[in-house]
C-alpha cells in the first residue's frame, strides 16, 4: 500500500516529544514489510539542508489561508539508515523559527499556529497531486494534522485524485488539541456550516483535534489502555463523549522502540556495552554514571533514574510528598529534565541537602539519558496518565527495572513482580501501583528496593525485562492489518 505519514516532528530532524520517535521509526518499520511510505513534515530552522542532503522537489506550493496566498516549496530526503522518503514543506515565514510550536523559554504558543498547520496540511495534500503520488492511506498524527481528514471528506472530495483515500488519526496525547478562536475557521477554506457542535466547534472555538476525530475513518492511540481511558470523563479532556460515540472506530496499538538505537549490546554512547550474558558490565555503567553526576557509588544502594518533564502529569506531585523520606533510605537518585519551577526549586534544595545521594540535571542531554538507562538499577515513572511512554520500554531493554503507575501504556507493558510468588515462574518485569497516591508510590519503591537486596530475585527480574520484545516489528504489522482493512472496506 501507499501510505502518506504526516507528522509535525520526526526524529532525527526535529523533536519535542515521543511523537518524533514514533514518526521516525514506524515509517521505517512499515517500509521494511513492503509498504511504500512517504513522510511529510515542516522544514523548521533546525532541519539543515546540507546536513540531511535536502533536494528541491517542488516550488510554488501555493495555498490560500484565509485572505492570504501563502507560497512555499517542498524538499526531499530520506530518513537516515533507511530508504524511507521524507518531504519537508518549506515556508520561512511560518517555520524558520527557534521553536517548533512555542516561543523557546516560555510556555507561549506561536500566535499563528493555526495558519502554520493549515498551510502544512493543505500543502502536503497538494504536493501529492503535484507529484502524482496518490496514497491509499493518510496516517495523521495529533492536532497539527487534524484538519486533513476533514479536507479529504469535504473540500478535496470533488477532485477525483483524492477520492477513495482513507484516513487514520493517531492520538499521542489527548491533552494537546489545537484550539483556536472562532475566527480561525475562515482561514481553513472549509465551509462555515462545519462550525457546529457535532463537527469542528468546541465551546465556541475551533478544535483541530476534534475535527480529525469526527472525520477520520479510524482513530488509534499509542496503547490499548489509553484508548479506553480517553473514553472516560477523567481522561477524556472534554472529548470523551465524541470518542465514546466512535468507539467502534477507536483502538490502541502500543508504540515500539528502535532496537537499532536502543540496545545496550550495540549502543555507541554508553560506557561499556553489555547483554544479558554480560550483565556484569552494567556495574561499570553504574559507576560511570555516578562519576558523570559527581557522586560515588554507595555499596548496596540501588541507583534510581528519572528522565522526564518535571510536571504534575508525570507524577512529580506525589513524588514530591515522599521524596525526602525516600532519600533517607540507602539509595541514590539521578533526575534529568526540566519543567515547572516548583520542582526545579524542590530538587535543587534536596540536592544541597543530600549531595551524596542525589544529582539533579536541569537540562535535556541525550548522552546523559543513555548513561541513566544503562547505569541505573530502577527507572521511576509514576505518571498520572501516560498515553504510551517510551522510557519504560527503553529501560526494560537496558535491564533497568521500571517502577510505574498502572495507567495507559505503562499498564500495557509493565507486569508487576511479586517476590511472594514462585519467582521462577513470575513473568514480572517491573513494579506497579494502581492508586494515584504518594504512599502507594512509596510502598512500591520499598518493595522494589527489597527485591534489589535479593540477588537471585533481582537477576530474575532483570532477565525478564531484557527478554521483552517491544520492537516496532509487531506494531507495524498491526498497523499494516488496520490499513488493509480500511482500504478494502
Amino acid at each position: 500500500m501507499k501510505i502518506l505519514f504526516l507528522s509535525s516532528e520526526v526524529i532525527p530532524f526535529a523533536k519535542t516529544g515521543g511523537l518524533a520517535d514514533v514518526a521516525g521509526a514506524l515509517p521505517k518499520a512499515l517500509s521494511k514489510i513492503g509498504h511504500d511510505v512517504v513522510v511529510v513534515m515542516p522544514r523548521y530552522r533546525q532541519v539543515n539542508k546540507e546536513k540531511y542532503n535536502l533536494q528541491l522537489a517542488l516550488t510554488d506550493l501555493v495555498v490560500e489561508v484565509g485572505d492570504k496566498q501563502i507560497n512555499g516549496a517542498a524538499f526531499s530526503s530520506v530518513i537516515p539508515d533507511s530508504k524511507t522518503k521524507v518531504y519537508f514543506i518549506e515556508n520561512n515565514d511560518l517555520y524558520d523559527r527557534d521553536g517548533l510550536y512555542q516561543v523557546p523559554g516560555t510556555d507561549k504558543d506561536y500566535i499563528d499556529n493555526d495558519e502554520r498547520f493549515i498551510y502544512f496540511s493543505r500543502a502536503a495534500l497538494d504536493m501529492c497531486k503535484r507529484l502524482n503520488w496518490k496514497p491509499d492511506i493518510i496516517h495523521c498524527n495529533d492536532w497539527q494534522t487534524g484538519l486533513v481528514p476533514v479536507y479529504i471528506k469535504t473540500l478535496y472530495s470533488i477532485d477525483p485524485f483524492y477520492q477513495g483515500i482513507k484516513t487514520i488519526l493517531t492520538i499521542h496525547n489527548l491533552g494537546y488539541q489545537g484550539v483556536f478562536e472562532a475566527e480561525s475557521m475562515s482561514k481553513t477554506g472549509l465551509d462555515e456550516s462545519l462550525f457546529t457542535m457535532d463537527k469542528l466547534e468546541f465551546w465556541g472555538k475551533l478544535n483541530f483535534l476534534k475535527a480529525g476525530l469526527v472525520y477520520a475513518d479510524f482513530i488509534t492511540t499509542v496503547s490499548e489502555r489509553y484508548s479506553q481511558e480517553i473514553q472516560t470523563e477523567e481522561y477524556g479532556a472534554g472529548l470523551n463523549g465524541l470518542l465514546n460515540a466512535r468507539k467502534s472506530s477507536v483502538s490502541g496499538i502500543i508504540n515500539g522502540i528502535d532496537y537499532n538505537v536502543f540496545s545496550p549490546s550495540n549502543d555507541p554512547i554508553i560506557h561499556k556495552k553489555y547483554s544479558l550474558k554480560t550483565i556484569v558490565n552494567k556495574l561499570d555503567n553504574k559507576k560511570y554514571l555516578l562519576k558523570q553526576c559527581g557522586m560515588r557509588r554507595k555499596v548496596g544502594a540501588p541507583v534510581l533514574g528519572i528522565i522526564s518533564r518535571l510536571v504534575d502529569q508525570k507524577g512529580f506531585d506525589i513524588l514530591a510528598e515522599i521524596i525526602d523520606k525516600l532519600l533517607h533510605l540507602n539509595i541514590q537518585l539521578i533526575v534529568l529534565g526540566t519543567g515547572e519551577q516548583k520542582y526545579h526549586k524542590l530538587f535543587s534544595e534536596l540536592q544541597s541537602k543530600y549531595p551524596t545521594k542525589m544529582s539533579l540535571q536541569l537540562k535535556y542531554d541525550a548522552n546523559l539519558a543513555q548513561y541513566i538507562y544503562a547505569g541505573s538499577d530502577m527507572f521511576i515513572m509514576p505518571s498520572k496518565y501516560e498515553p504510551c511512554g517510551l522510557g519504560q520500554l527503553i529501560s526494560l531493554r537496558y535491564g533497568t527495572i521500571p517502577v510505574v503507575r498502572e495507567t495507559g501504556g505503562l499498564a500495557d507493558t509493565i507486569v508487576d513482580f511479586d517476590l511472594a510468588k514462585d519467582f521462577e515462574q513470575d513473568k514480572g518485569n517491573g513494579f506497579v501501583f494502581s492508586k494515584y497516591d504518594s504512599q502507594e508510590l512509596y510502598k512500591t519503591l520499598l518493595r522494589a528496593i527489597n527485591v534489589y537486596s535479593d540477588e537471585k530475585a533481582w537477576k530474575k527480574i532483570v532477565s525478564n525485562a531484557m527478554k521483552c520484545d517491544f520492537s516496532w516489528k509487531s506494531s507495524a504489522q498491526k498497523y499494516s492489518q488496520l490499513y488493509g482493512h480500511l482500504v478494502h472496506s
